[in-house]
């Protein structure tokens, strides 16, 4: 594992400032944003999924390991709202629950391309990939999410992670697996800018989330939330410095 102390530098995000939002958080460099999104008539959204404890144990670890001024609580934005382009990195979850509208995806379609990153999480196998790709191909028709190897910076950005590990849910792990559905193998796979940059973090077949949530349980290992953690750190990290 690689750990650096370094002292990161932070890219000023000037597109997506809007003054009136200054506050408290202008004591920060960092607000994580979980995002929040409608969805079907057969797809309940779970938009909340592990939330809070997910986003703020996660929080915790950043302001720990790093030294990121990171407010310690995250912030809620819809999808379709305005005020996303006030943050550089978003999380969303439950993947295949996702339903979004022209505009929704458009807005998303627009910050993304804006400079803006978005982490997602929490979905498996090949019936929630489709529903996952139908809603996606209305933010970018004519690009292809591909897997990002393991030399890119992502992974090299602050924690060396050198292979992927598949994150199991604690309903999973106690029926003594880490898959769920069909998702037998763990992706991480990447939408990227015309410059290279990569816009969109897709984590398929894994559960980061839940094992931010259930870091701190006796029952569920460590190496899972360890993982998670490096994950997700090396994430905002790369939306910061990239």
């Amino acid at each position: 594992m690689k750990h650096i102390p370094i002292t990161l530098t932070i890219i000023t995000f000037a597109l997506f400032i809007n003054p009136d939002s200054i506050g408290d958080e202008a004591l920060y460099d960092f607000t994580f944003v979980r995002l929040k999104y409608n969805g079907s008539y057969r797809h309940k959204s779970l938009w909340d999924i592990d939330y809070p404890a997910a986003d703020r144990n996660l929080l915790t670890q950043l302001r720990k390991q790093t030294n990121i001024k990171a407010s310690p609580q995250e912030t809620i934005i819809e999808v379709g709202s305005s005020e996303l382009f006030d943050y550089p990195f978003a999380y969303i979850a439950e993947l295949s629950r996702l339903n979004l509208s022209k505009k929704e995806a458009a807005n998303l379609r627009e910050y993304l391309l804006r400079g803006g990153f978005i982490m997602t999480d929490d979905f498996h196998g090949t019936a929630q990939w489709k529903r996952f790709y139908k809603q996606y191909k209305k933010i970018f028709p004519k690009r292809e999410p591909r897997d990002i190897p393991m030399s890119h910076p992502l992974f090299d950005c602050f924690y060396k992670i050198e292979r992927l590990m598949q994150i199991p849910a604690p309903a999973a792990y106690r029926a003594g697996r880490t898959h769920e559905k069909d998702g037998f193998k763990v992706r991480c796979m990447g939408v990227f800018d015309d410059h290279g940059r990569i816009m969109m973090m897709i984590n398929f077949n894994t559960d980061l989330g839940d094992a931010w949530q259930n870091a701190a349980e006796p029952y569920y290992p460590r190496k899972f939330s360890d993982m998670a953690f490096q994950m997700g750190i090396n994430a905002i990290v790369y939306t910061l410095t990239h």
